[in-house]
């Protein structure tokens, strides 16, 4: 928790004099609210009982009142217009630092997270963050000013009917205590529901084409109505809370302005209090009063911004599970020699192993395919080489350099990966391949496109290499989706190069184009394809077949078929079903 408090306060640094300053405002600001109430007790008390009344005087205090107005004014400007300035400032330090954290975290942590969810964190909770930065130190100020202030000052004209007073206070505080707590429970259940509603909401636009491909549009309404009335449900408990709350304390300033009433005349009656005393008593009590609206706003707002907080907190004190070490180089001239030295992989304690002893050696420039039936662990072995998940037994090398000791983003920038699920961000067609290289220039883009046999088609688009892609380039074909992402890696010119079954969702004739494009870019690159038709890397100068127990078989597509095992088996099997 002090870890935690020290971080939040931790956000004010960069804005400290304009913090301080709006400290000092809200400061002046109350002082003034407090000086009216005297000013009317000497006017009552003093100035209209001499004999004659002196009208100077009574102008006098009047210019001073409304000079005391205008600093108000202006202490109440600043307050509210740069403290609230200094409130997004914060949200916006916030919101970057999260993000930044979303960039390091692997693939393990999103594997266990629903992005609605990730979106709720850095947009609503975040949000109710601006307001408790900028308003909670102002509001307990301004409130502490007043209490002491009024207490102070009330206690020199009345010392017993300020104790009257001021002992309603301790059992508002329990009172307000008390409800705090059920209301930070409830608004972080509220929360989890709003993120709830987000995941559902993402993950329908997200499949809308399956949605509609199967008429189950009234399905998945029902889905969401199910989430929305979770919310509702959690909203209803929280105003429940909060209804209690707040017209548990409006009891409690009225009985205030009872108490004031009711002893003020008792006491007028035993001649202990005069009559301006009580005026300025009954001014005084709105001064109580507004604190204590502030510190109902300052409640609600601290169990927003401190449930915002702590789900923040929550994100950004996991630990990226993959992160370069201390002393991590940097990959310099890779020639691509690849080795796996009895290799294991486990996604975590509790599950079972999905790669064991996988012992592999890849030369510099080889083309390797990886073969085999499903969730034996193709991928994930070409996962770990760029190290998407950490490997669990063993190590992998590049030229002879344990990866985990090279720096992630020199690693990464060395692997090119073209992937069957082709993401295509919204934008141009020419910020997409640009994607592989910022800063590429527009000849060195359209170069990558054309040797990813992807100029003539973008030509023939209405805008050409600035024609908007639409959403996950909803606006292509899987095929021209499939090129632009080998573009990019052509772009990028990486010496180490996967290919994630790259052309296994494609129509025959787009799978030709794509074929002779993945060839043309595995030229002088260590390859390693991952191939779904075993017709695509007959031409494979060494082919992996991997089974639960490892790599069962190696060797060329035709050496593999005289050995009659598990790859002539898949290979007949693949021949007979087309």
């Amino acid at each position: 928790m002090k870890g935690r408090f020290r971080k939040f306060l931790s956000y004010y640094r960069p804005y400290k004099k304009i913090f301080l300053l709006d400290m000092f405002c809200a400061m002046i600001a109350a002082g003034v609210t407090l000086a009216f109430p005297m000013i009317t007790r000497y006017i009552t008390g003093v100035v209209l009982l001499e004999e004659p009344i002196q009208l100077s005087r009574i102008y006098q205090l009047g210019i001073f009142m409304v000079a005391l107005v205008i600093i108000e004014f202006f202490c109440n400007f600043y307050v509210t217009y740069q403290g609230h300035v200094m409130g997004t400032y914060m949200e916006r330090d916030i919101r970057n630092e999260l993000f930044e954290h979303y960039q390091k975290l692997s693939f393990s942590f999103y594997d266990e997270q629903k992005t609605g969810q990730l979106m709720s964190r850095i947009t609503n909770d975040i949000f109710s963050l601006t307001e408790l930065y900028h308003h909670g130190p102002e509001d307990i100020v301004i409130s502490l000013i007043k209490f002491m202030g009024a207490f102070i000052i009330l206690s020199t004209i009345n010392l017993n009917l300020t104790l009257i007073v001021f002992a309603f206070i301790p059992v508002m505080g329990g009172f307000a205590l008390y409800y705090n707590k059920k209301m930070k429970k409830a608004f972080k259940r509220n929360k989890q529901r709003i993120g709830d509603i987000n995941a559902r909401i993402e993950d329908n636009l997200s499949g809308i084409r399956v949605v509609k491909s199967f008429a189950n549009e009234d399905k998945e309404m029902d889905k969401f109505k199910v989430e929305n009335m979770n919310f509702v449900n959690s909203k209803r408990n929280s105003y429940l809370y909060m209804a209690k709350y707040h017209s548990g304390l409006g009891v409690f300033t009225s009985m205030i302005t009872v108490a004031v009433i009711f002893f003020g005349a008792l006491f007028i009656s035993h001649e202990s209090i005069n009559t301006p005393d009580l005026i300025a008593f009954i001014l005084y009590i709105a001064n109580l009063i507004d604190p204590v609206k502030k510190l109902i706003n300052f409640t609600e707002q601290f169990q927003e911004g401190a449930t915002g907080f702590e789900r923040f907190m929550e994100i950004l004190e996991v630990q990226p599970d993959i992160k370069d070490d201390k002393d991590a180089i940097e990959l310099h001239d890779v020639k691509g020699h690849i080795c796996f030295h009895e290799v294991g992989f486990r996604y975590n304690e509790k599950t079972d192993y999905v790669l064991n002893h996988i012992h592999l050696e890849v030369q510099p420039g080889d083309y390797i395919a990886l073969v085999g039936s499903s969730g034996v662990g193709k991928t994930t072995i070409c996962s770990l080489l760029p190290r998407f998940y950490e490997v669990t037994d063993g190590s992998i090398t590049i030229d002879g350099e344990d990866i985990r000791h090279v720096k992630l983003a020199s690693l990464r920038q060395n692997i090119g990966i073209v992937q069957q699920d082709v993401y295509l961000f919204a934008g141009t067609i020419m910020d997409n391949i640009r994607y592989g290289k910022f800063g590429a220039t527009d000849e060195e883009v359209i170069e990558a496109a054309k040797k990813a046999n992807a100029h003539d088609f973008i030509m023939e688009l209405p805008d050409g290499y600035e024609t908007d892609c639409g959403q996950r380039g909803v606006k292509l074909s899987g095929g021209q989706k499939q090129r632009l992402s080998i573009a990019r890696v052509f772009l990028k010119n990486p010496p180490i190069l996967i290919f994630d079954e790259a052309t296994s969702a494609l129509d025959n004739e787009s799978e030709h184009i794509v074929q002779e494009s993945l060839e043309s870019l595995a030229a002088n690159r260590t390859t390693f394809v991952i191939a779904h038709r075993l017709s695509t890397i007959k031409n494979a100068k060494r082919i992996c077949v991997l089974t639960e127990e490892g790599i069962s078989e190696e060797g060329t597509h035709e050496e593999l078929l005289q050995k009659n095992g598990q790859y002539a088996y898949l290979y007949n099997m693949q021949f007979k079903s087309e």
